[in-house]
């Protein structure tokens, strides 16, 4: 690699991953009341960022996959604080905040085939506290066949399908464990996966982030009404999964955000649920949906229930009243109430789901 592209590089690649990083600070933080202090908080990496964003320009055509993927990676980056700054300022809503966030994980899925090139990049795709294990890194660094990020009809828009992220050091020797994330309202499992990523990757699950079959990314949700077309399309899925990489079936989790998360319910709790572990976030629930359960499903039944105390979507009260109907119906439920969170997702807790799930 020449001198000058490696000076490029160790130019943009600082105040990009900065960048990062202070998007997903926003997008945990959010809170419609504090958002300026969130924004204040954040500071000011995308002027870092932005400063330096014309050294990608005019690089020899050999590092045209490397140049693309960082141009991508900062536009989308700078994108989502353009918009976020826009309504600091006093032009715009809340539907412009959702609609900045959603450059971030765009901005991810851009820069990860870097990790292969690039330490740091791979770095920052771990937990902070592994991002020194050199054992880790070794062993990310020679990826086996048949392993990283896979898309099956799931492209922006479409409906049904999802996406798929395998260890690189995945071996189809032992069974692994398996993490199907649900993503909120209107969203999307291409997005939600990296909700889940960096957990997945430090602490080697497979996961799964499937997109609802409802009509339309505008007006589409997961199937809490009506004719459930959803949970046969996951048992599709899933199955494909399985025919494809050794999964542990006493270690598969559900999770999911918002009505991703009361989706977890739906489906979770039906008897022919193939799911070991449910774990919905900032969720909410009807005490019918206990009462109609499977009993038998229902009896010790591991229940990792996530909630903010400043949800503003869906009240606290209604998740402390799910933790005392569902442990009284039989389940073994785990409740943690986040005096810091509002309605978004708190990447933080994917680490502690997992210690849940695989036990002592």
């Amino acid at each position: 690699m020449s001198e000058a592209v490696v000076d490029d590089i160790v130019a943009v690649l600082p105040p990009l991953l900065q960048s990062l990083e202070a998007l997903s600070f926003v997008a945990r933080h959010f809170h419609p009341p504090d958002f300026d202090r969130v924004m204040q908080a954040a500071g000011t990496p995308d002027q870092a960022l932005q400063s330096v964003r014309e050294r990608l320009n005019d690089w020899p055509e050999e590092f045209a996959g490397i140049r693309t993927a960082l141009e991508t990676a900062s536009d989308a980056a700078l994108a989502g604080f353009g918009g976020l700054r826009m309504v600091h300022n006093g032009r715009g809503d809340i539907t412009d905040i959702f609609k900045a966030m959603r450059y971030a994980p765009r901005a991810q899925e851009a820069l990860y085939p870097l990790v292969a090139k690039l330490p740091p990049v791979s770095q920052f795709f771990l937990d902070v506290s592994l991002r020194e294990d050199a054992g880790l890194l070794e062993r990310l660094a020679a990826p086996a066949d048949n392993t990283g990020i896979f898309h099956h009809d799931n492209e922006p828009g479409s409906r049904g399908g999802f996406s798929i992220y395998v260890p690189e050091y995945y071996t189809p020797d032992r069974q692994w464990p398996l993490v199907m994330a649900l993503h909120g309202g209107s969203g999307n499992g291409r997005n939600f996966l990296w909700s889940w990523l960096r957990d997945a990757r430090s602490r080697g699950a497979i996961l799964v982030a499937p997109t609802a079959t409802g009509p339309t990314p505008e007006k589409s949700t997961w199937a809490l009404m009506g004719e459930d077309t959803d949970t046969p399309n996951l048992m599709r899925i899933l199955e494909s999964v399985r025919a494809r990489w050794n999964i542990d079936p006493a270690r598969m989790l559900m999770t999911g955000m918002s009505d991703g998360g009361t989706f977890c319910y739906v489906s979770g709790l039906d008897g022919a649920s193939p799911f070991t572990h449910l774990a919905p976030v900032a969720a909410t629930f009807h005490p019918l949906m206990a009462e109609m359960a499977d009993a038998e499903r229902l009896r010790g039944l591991p229940i990792h229930i996530t909630h903010g105390r400043l949800d503003w979507m869906f009240p606290v009260q209604v998740a402390r009243q799910t933790q005392q109907a569902l442990s009284a119906a039989g389940a073994d439920v785990t409740y943690r109430e986040l005096d810091d969170l509002s309605h978004t997702y708190p990447r933080e807790m994917n680490a502690a789901m997992l210690d849940w799930m695989n036990g002592p």
